[in-house]
């Protein structure tokens, strides 16, 4: 139910991505099947029979104990199904077809009905970032590098730089082309006694890719849309990362539009939404790398490894969608305190540029005198009560110094490169990596919100 999932609780993807959706997906798999291995009128029947509702889901998981998968109870409760309609159409359920043929058909399906979602969410998500990068492109605020103030930048560039994650994720999501998977019992097709052209006719029908080879042990499609998704959950989750720390009483640079309440600490308004985000990312790289290790499958069907795969692809797609949602809305309604990024910049009294006038009294004194000078004055500057361009009196011009040690004119090239990275057409990258097309909507497939 999502109890202990909050991040994908709720969200589009959860819907399309829950043990109803599988069966209906594994039941859409047999039906396309029986469109290229059957009669005209017996893959009618097959196809009315390959509805949901028709079938127990709780009892299917617990008898697929006695054989280890899904498909040996549905294949035995459809095959009675299509018999109580016509007999003779019966035998062609599941003609020719191994178990694992329909749950890698099945789960490529729910995955291509999946990312549409997520890559809808991950647009909107872009195009907010997009708009807080061009109003904060000149707002200055201080850079952090090991949790210091390093030197200034913009809040401009770091939305500029999560909207470039963003779009990286998207690209790849968007870039891949599920396939369809049939090979019968050891991926030669001799069950079927027909040549490979039964592969494309088969993608055909589901409205999936068309595979080079069956790949019952060779398990890229899995092993790509496990890393992307997890790319995927890892980028959004840098976002969360900064905008956790960034909303830090102490800090305040950002809060998220609504935040959540605490059942002890009624003036909390905590960032609920990228503590989701957060929690996502730190699960996504185990489930990745379960994928993985799948690929060091034996044979020509594994026992074990493709086993392995079921559950963690379903939850990395459903991290994905969670965090992609949650992500959308978030950037939505991000508030941005600039007067707070400001007085930030003034806490270390000049240190933050000490790398600028470093660099001019390096040409004036020579760059051993300079650090010698820097060094001398940061220690005063830090000790309290004076400023960098005090402790420097005499080293340059007042008025050059006080020049200098101004946070808000060392900004080097960042509104320039919030510009470079505003310059990244969307519109051209869906050219080149268009949004998958959907498989054929079977008239019963569910949107699941009791995910058993």
């Amino acid at each position: 139910m999502g109890l202990l999932s909050p991040v994908r609780a709720g969200s589009a993807v959860e819907a399309v991505t829950g043990d109803t959706a599988f069966v209906q997906a594994m039941l859409d798999a047999e039906a396309a099947l029986a469109r290229v291995v059957a009669p005209s009128g017996a893959a009618e029947a097959v196809a009315g029979a390959a509805r949901v509702e028709l079938y127990d889901v709780r009892d299917l998981a617990v008898r697929a104990r006695s054989g280890g998968n899904p498909v040996i109870p549905l294949v035995a409760d459809l095959t009675a199904a299509v018999a109580d309609t016509d007999g003779e159409a019966a035998p062609y359920v599941h003609r020719g077809a191994t178990s694992q043929d329909i749950v890698d058909t099945a789960t490529m399906l729910v995955a291509s009905r999946a990312l549409p979602l997520i890559v809808a969410d991950l647009d909107r998500t872009a195009a907010e970032l997009a708009r807080l990068a061009a109003a904060h492109r000149d707002t200055p605020m201080p850079g952090r590098t090991l949790t210091q103030h390093a030197v200034p930048t913009t809040f401009g560039l770091k939305a500029a730089g999560w909207r470039a994650l963003v779009l990286d994720a998207r690209d790849r999501l968007a870039a891949l082309r599920p396939p369809a998977q049939l090979g019968g019992a050891a991926g030669t097709l001799a069950s079927f006694g027909e040549g490979v052209g039964l592969l494309a006719r088969f993608a055909e029908a589901t409205g999936l890719a068309e595979p080079d080879l069956p790949w019952h042990t060779l398990r890229t499609p899995v092993a790509d849309l496990g890393s992307a998704l997890a790319f995927t959950v890892g980028a959004l989750g840098k976002v969360a990362a900064d905008v956790l720390v960034l909303s830090r009483t102490e800090i305040g640079e950002v809060a998220e539009g609504t935040g959540g309440g605490s059942s002890a600490m009624p003036h909390k308004s905590n960032p609920v939404r990228a503590t989701l985000m957060a929690a996502a990312a730190r699960q996504a790289p185990g489930l990745a790398a379960t994928l993985l290790g799948a690929l060091a499958a034996e044979d020509e069907r594994p026992g074990g490894a493709w086993h392995a795969e079921w559950q963690t692809l379903r939850e990395l797609l459903r991290l994905a969608g969670g965090s992609a949602r949650d992500a959308a809305q978030l950037t939505s309604g991000l508030k941005v305190f600039s007067e707070r990024m400001a007085e930030h910049l003034r806490l270390t009294d000049g240190l933050v540029v000490s790398e600028r006038i470093a660099a001019e009294l390096a040409e004036v004194v020579g760059r051993a005198r300079a650090k010698e000078l820097l060094t001398e004055a940061s220690r005063r500057v830090a000790e309290g009560g004076v400023g960098l361009a005090e402790a420097l009196a005499g080293a340059l011009p007042p008025d050059r110094l006080r020049e200098l040690a101004d946070p808000g004119t060392y900004l080097g090239a960042a509104p320039g490169l919030v510009d470079r990275a505003l310059g990244r057409d969307a519109k051209r990258l869906r050219r080149h990596f268009p949004t998958p097309p959907q498989p054929p909507t079977h008239p019963h497939t569910p949107t699941d919100r009791s995910n058993t």
